[in-house]
């Protein structure tokens, strides 16, 4: 009973499916006569179910295809879809009609064929699209433009000799394959996105775009594409039509790069710089967001031009581009304006120490040696900041501001930046009135040397100072020198207050000696304009020691890294002299420069001092331990001394002790006090 059912269930199934199926469904008997025909295959053949009764198949329908009905009841063999064009005599409206034609035999149960299963679809539709291809193709292949058939999923069905001639691809290595195969990485994931955007509405795109051929060679293309919809609105192909415009496009590119390119560095030149910072503006404006532009000087670049000639100067500027860039994020916009002034336009910044930051990274990077040739070089760079909105609305006033600002960081010493603001100006005459403050302060008696103990840390004995100079001033108060030695060193007075220093240092030392402390020395930091000068100071100084009844040795000669690096001959002279008269040597703020060890023999340095960003965080850091200790090790491999600046813990003390330091200075021990209290404390 339950099989019974399951029957006449399936049997049911197999009946929906035949009444409803969209193919057209025939059974034939043996002899070619009409058995059942579904509504689908009496819709096609536009009958009613009931004309097909008792009728045959081929008296109604006559076709050389008996043939293939003839060889499946001869084979048994069922003979699987094969297309068949096919006119209806009486519906000559039709035309030529396509069918996907299956024929399979029933057979019964002596093997004998009882039915003929007969299924048709028609595929008119596909089959003009691909005669319509067929005739396309013929359009194309006698085509000068290069031309590509996509189909509706974006594989390229077709393309013609001029795309092969353009992009070296045949069809069978591109066939079923997305265009992409041609796509160049230039264009942005926006600009493609756009294109789709552009074709799903409206079915056309047309634009220029940057591909590559097989070769890997960039091509430049002016790409047309246009959509083929099928008669239910659906996507049927695409058409593109390529036309290589590359050399037009690199006469172009010629042509921008000389109206907006400078052409020693590559960077945005003033025109083009010009054009960016307006177009950043606006932006800023609309957003509500802020600008910083940097305006660089590069201090002298005219002495390495006249030194070296300007072929040295080009690489020069070349190498600051690059530096500079270094320095900054990839929105940022950096431009030449001309001879040795760069500018920086940097957008949307959040505040005031990002500015800084990077203006401090630019001066930090610029100020490191050059290597032009066999020639080394230092410049270093001053730097002017204006800002939108607070310093201006426009291109012309935020120039000038940053202008100004650069003026005024190049009138405080150079090799630093300055931010424009309102009192700009109040600052600058402020400066100015104390350079002219300085002039007298050495007459008027005005300066005070103090000094700061050098401790050997084994003994813990104070057996070295260092010398540091001041100003009391009679109105400013006490003035750092941070203030007044760059304007000394510009204005050359540094080398009469650097006389003057040496002496008091001098006269102290010798106190000291003739007490309690035959062995003192006290360090004098002296000035790298004092050395390139063109009095020679050296000999002066030897014999005001000898006259004093001191040794050489009695004063230590604080030199900085850069004067080494760029040594001239004169210099070298001066500090060859302080050795072979027994002098002593030290290398202040090591580890900040390039340390270069070959200057350390050459000029036969005697102590060399670690700076104290390096001792500062010892005890929490283990990478500036690590390098205080291999500094530590390497300076005594060269017989070297080392004393630690900026001690300010026990913890930095112990851990110097046990790295081996031979001394140290700063205020774990004392800050830098007056003679005076200073002689209390050593005595």
């Amino acid at each position: 009973m339950a099989a019974d059912s399951e029957t006449i269930r399936q049997l049911k199934l197999a009946e929906t499916f035949f009444n409803h199926s969209v193919s057209c469904l025939v059974i034939l008997d043996r002899e070619y006569n009409f058995v059942r025909v579904n509504q689908a295959y009496a819709d096609a053949c536009r009958l009613d179910i009931a004309e097909f009764e008792g009728r045959n198949h081929f008296e109604l329908f006559p076709s050389d295809t008996q043939l293939i009905f003839d060889e499946v009841v001869r084979t048994k063999r069922p003979f699987i879809t094969f297309t068949r064009a096919f006119e209806f005599i009486d519906q000559p409206e039709r035309g030529t009609t396509y069918w996907d034609w299956t024929l399979v035999p029933v057979l019964d149960a002596r093997d004998e064929i009882e039915y003929l299963v007969f299924s048709l679809v028609e595929v008119t539709e596909r089959k003009r699209a691909e005669e319509a291809l067929r005739i396309a193709s013929l359009v194309y292949q006698h085509s000068s433009d290069a031309m590509m058939v996509t189909d509706a999923t974006n594989k390229i069905l077709a393309i013609n000799e001029a795309f092969t001639q353009l992009t070296g691809y045949e069809l069978s290595e591109v066939r079923g394959k997305s265009p992409n195969v041609l796509k160049s990485g230039r264009q942005s994931a926006e600009f493609y996105r756009t294109m789709w955007q552009a074709l799903d509405a409206s079915g056309h795109w047309n634009g220029e775009l940057w591909d590559k051929d097989k070769n890997g060679a960039a091509i430049a293309l002016r790409l047309v594409i246009n959509t083929v919809y099928d008669d239910s609105g659906n996507i049927a192909q695409r058409v593109a039509l390529l036309s290589d415009i590359t050399e037009k496009k690199k006469q172009d590119d010629v042509i921008w790069k000389q109206a907006n390119i400078d052409s020693l560095t590559g960077l945005p030149n003033r025109h083009m710089f010009i054009s960016q910072l307006r177009k950043q503006l606006s932006i800023a404006k609309e957003s509500g967001k802020s600008l910083a532009l940097l305006l660089i000087d590069l201090d002298q670049f005219k002495e390495i031009n006249d030194a070296l000639g300007h072929d040295k100067g080009d690489i020069l500027l070349v190498e600051v581009a690059s530096r500079i860039a270094e320095c900054v994020d990839e929105s940022a916009t950096i431009a030449r304006l001309g001879g040795d002034e760069f500018t920086v336009i940097l957008p949307d910044c959040q505040d005031e120490i990002q500015i800084t930051t990077v203006a401090e990274a630019i001066i930090a990077r610029l100020v490191q040696v050059f290597q032009l040739g066999v020639e080394r070089a230092y410049i270093s760079a001053s730097i002017g900041i204006a800002q939108f909105p607070d310093d201006g609305h426009d291109v012309e006033n935020l120039l000038r501001h940053a202008d100004q600002a650069m003026y005024a960081a190049k009138n405080a010493g150079r090799n630093r930046y300055c931010l424009f603001t309102g009192a700009l100006q109040e600052a600058v005459q402020s400066r100015m009135s104390l350079s002219n403050d300085l002039r007298d302060a050495l007459k008027a008696g005005e300066f005070l040397v103090y000094y700061q103990p050098i401790v050997e840390l084994a003994s813990g004995k104070i057996l070295k100072a260092e010398a540091l100079i001041r100003w009391k001033h009679p109105v400013r108060g006490m003035v750092s020198p941070v203030d007044f030695i760059p304007l000394a060193e510009a204005s050359g007075l540094i080398v009469e207050i650097g006389e003057w220093v040496f002496k008091q240092a001098a006269e102290q030392v010798r106190r000291l000696r003739s007490m309690k402390l035959p062995d003192f020395k006290i360090s004098v930091n002296v000035s790298p304009v004092q050395f390139r000068h063109d009095r020679d100071f050296t000999e002066t100084w030897l014999e005001h020691l000898a006259a004093s009844g001191l040794p050489a040795n009695s004063i230590v000669i604080e030199i900085t890294e850069g004067l080494l690096l760029d040594a001239t001959e004169g210099v070298a002279d001066k500090l060859l002299r302080f050795r072979d008269a027994g002098a002593h040597v030290a290398l202040d703020d090591f580890g900040t420069g390039y340390s270069s060890l070959a200057y350390l023999k050459k000029f036969d340095i005697d102590y060399i001092k670690i700076d104290r960003v390096f001792v500062r965080n010892i005890d929490v850091d283990a990478n500036d331990l690590a390098l205080c200790e291999a500094i530590i090790m390497m300076a005594h491999k060269l017989g070297l001394a080392v004393i630690a600046e900026g001690v300010e813990t026990t913890a930095q003390r112990d851990l110097l002790l046990t790295a081996g330091c031979d001394f140290a200075q700063g205020y774990l021990y004392s800050q830098p006090v007056p003679a005076q209290q200073f002689e209390q404390l050593v005595l």
